[in-house]
């Protein structure tokens, strides 16, 4: 029997779970949950004993000091969960299980009963298991998340797809598996990662993991310098695909199917996600734990340990008062351009879903009609993609999910 005396009782906990090894190309999955303990500075509680699953002369331990003193570290599966002060921008806290560890060598029936046992004792409402799988995408284009599930009714209702997979598989399936055994809710995330720059690190993955973590859970998760991070990587591997034509080709070649193939995706429900995400960001007055341009507001420190009772909710904004003498407001799409609107150039699907204001077009003089301005033509908050600290929708894949 599973104790857990030292872990208090949590608010509405989801058990997030990424493992190395097979089920991790890039290490882009198991680089998502270290992110998220770390972010949200996890506290382990738990671990697993390494002697029933593990092959040391597979995966071996490392010897390191501390002050001198030699220390010896067994590969394992840990766990440790985090407080999400303001989960959703409501002030509602809210828990998260992380399990990260490495793809077991043996007694995979015997680990998955551990994990859910656990879990159960916990209180777990669902399981999201990571993975990251190599495929034939480009590195230039959004990351392919797919999100799957074997629960048919959990499928409908979150917009997941049922696993119909046949053939080998890792720990990540047979825990999916187990669960549905369990009748405990559970969803693998795949985000496929490009075949021929399969080497770790892959923050690009990493992030396209995180976004789709966000929109399955409604969280806000602090990205940090993994946008940058992610650029950075890109702009790396461009210069190497530019150095030999035979790669170059090969891109663009994958380029072209990409996006032969999911031109029609380029509109409904992924501008809205896009959008809906770009929302989330974009006010730095939300509360603790906002992403924000600069990383995370201050405040969410996440340690489940402390008292987040109290989270604060998101102030209301100001509504916009009309001026009373006015009696001509200003012609749609010639707003004044002052220069600080704050847009980016890369706006995305974001600005169009919200309406699409636009400020006025080069050289297009606003109508001078006599009237005081409305106030709402030099109000950024109130056009979609209009706040300069906010992250853009080009830092989240706008086609995260293969539908």
């Amino acid at each position: 029997m599973i104790e857990l005396d030292g872990v208090p009782e949590l608010i509405d906990p989801v058990m997030v779970a990424a493992f190395e090894g097979w089920n991790d190309a890039g290490d882009a999955a198991s680089a998502a949950v270290a992110h998220l303990d770390r972010e949200w500075k996890g506290e382990v509680f738990a671990a697993l004993d390494a002697e029933d699953y593990y092959d040391f002369q597979v995966n071996r331990p490392t010897v390191w000091l501390d002050g001198g003193v030699r220390k010896v570290t067994w590969p394992t599966t840990r766990l440790s969960v985090v407080r999400i002060a303001d989960a959703n921008g409501k002030g509602k806290p809210r828990d998260l299980v992380l399990v990260r560890g490495i793809e077991p060598s043996m007694r995979w029936r015997s680990f998955c009963n551990e994990i859910l046992g656990f879990a159960h004792e916990l209180g777990v409402e669902m399981l999201v298991v990571l993975g990251a799988l190599l495929g034939d995408t480009p590195h230039t284009r959004p990351v392919p998340v797919s999100g799957v599930t074997s629960d048919p009714d959990l499928a409908r209702t979150m917009d997941l797809e049922e696993t119909r997979y046949e053939g080998p598989t890792g720990i990540v399936g047979i825990l999916q598996e187990a669960c549905t055994h369990a009748g405990v809710p559970a969803v693998s995330l795949w985000a496929a990662v490009p075949h021929y720059v399969s080497q770790p690190p892959n923050p690009k993955a990493t992030l396209a993991l995180l976004n789709r973590l966000e929109d399955l859970l409604d969280l806000r998760i602090p990205l940090g310098e993994l946008s940058e991070d992610a650029r950075a990587w890109q702009l790396g591997v461009d210069q190497l695909a530019a150095e030999d034509s035979e790669v170059a080709e090969y891109v663009q070649s994958l380029e072209e199917a990409r996006d032969t193939a999911e031109l029609p995706e380029a509109s409904g429900e992924a501008i809205a996600r896009e959008f809906e995400r770009y929302l989330r960001r974009r006010d730095p007055q939300a509360g603790p734990g906002l992403a924000t341009e600069g990383g995370v507001a201050d405040g969410r420190d996440g340690s489940y340990l402390r008292d987040t009772t109290s989270g604060r909710t998101r102030p209301p904004k100001p509504a916009h008062k009309e001026p009373k003498d006015s009696k001509e407001s200003k012609e749609p799409g010639a707003a004044k351009d002052s220069g600080g609107s704050g847009r980016t150039e890369d706006s995305g699907g974001a600005g169009e879903a919200g309406g699409g204001r636009e400020s006025a077009a080069p050289g297009r003089e606003p109508r001078d009609s006599g009237a005081p301005e409305d106030p709402r033509a030099k109000d950024d908050s109130c056009a979609p993609g209009g706040s300069a600290d906010a992250k853009g929708p080009q830092d989240a894949s706008p086609d995260d999910s293969e539908e």
